[in-house]
């Protein structure tokens, strides 16, 4: 791939196709840490950071296993990749800013079985991305993750400065502002081909 098409492959991860806001992977982190700025930032840099180790992982899993014919252990083998990945992120979150673990709560060590971070080992995979167009697509993916719930977490915050009608207030409002967030999106379709 020439650079403009990993262009395309990064800007087809981050808007057009979305992982949150396209292919609704994710959503649990996306609902519960966007209520303050702050913490979602930091929630999508984790998740990125989490993305970008899967995907190298998973490019050199992918090649052991076709060397030994061992495919068939490719999912597991992912699995146990983000599950160590998670906890280094953790331990690190946990040493470096003990107030955004608090923060974060049950969600850092749910990017564990977050489906987005997942999803990108298989997509590349499936998709026959060399090491290069994987760690691009990968830090597409979580750049859009984080977009995503930084956009989601502006609006909410924005929300409690507004005087909303009780019946809508919580959940029902923030998953009307995820669906409006969503279609927005759409218009992004088209924009960096069909990688």
């Amino acid at each position: 791939m020439n650079e403009t098409e990993l262009w395309a492959l990064f800007l087809n991860a981050t808007l057009v196709n979305n992982f949150v806001l396209a292919y609704f992977l994710g959503i649990c982190p996306f609902l519960g840490v966007s209520a303050q700025l702050q913490s979602a930032s930091r929630m999508g840099l984790a998740v990125t950071f989490v993305m970008l180790v899967a995907s190298l992982c998973a490019w050199a899993i992918d090649r052991v296993l076709g060397l030994i014919g061992a495919e068939y252990l490719s999912l597991i083998s992912y699995i146990v990749v983000i599950a160590s990945a998670v906890q280094l992120v953790e331990m690190f979150v946990r040493k470096t800013s003990p107030a955004l673990f608090k923060a974060l709560g049950i969600f850092l060590p749910l990017i564990t079985t977050n489906c987005a971070i997942l999803a990108v080992a298989l997509f590349q995979t499936r998709r026959d991305y060399g090491l290069v167009e994987g760690l691009v697509f990968a830090f597409g993916a979580g750049a859009g993750f984080t977009l995503a719930l930084v956009l989601m977490a502006g609006m909410r915050e924005r929300l409690r400065l507004v005087d909303v009608p009780d019946p809508v207030r919580g959940v029902a409002v923030t998953l009307v502002l995820a669906g409006i967030l969503s279609l927005a999106f759409t218009g992004f379709s088209g924009i960096g081909g069909t990688t």
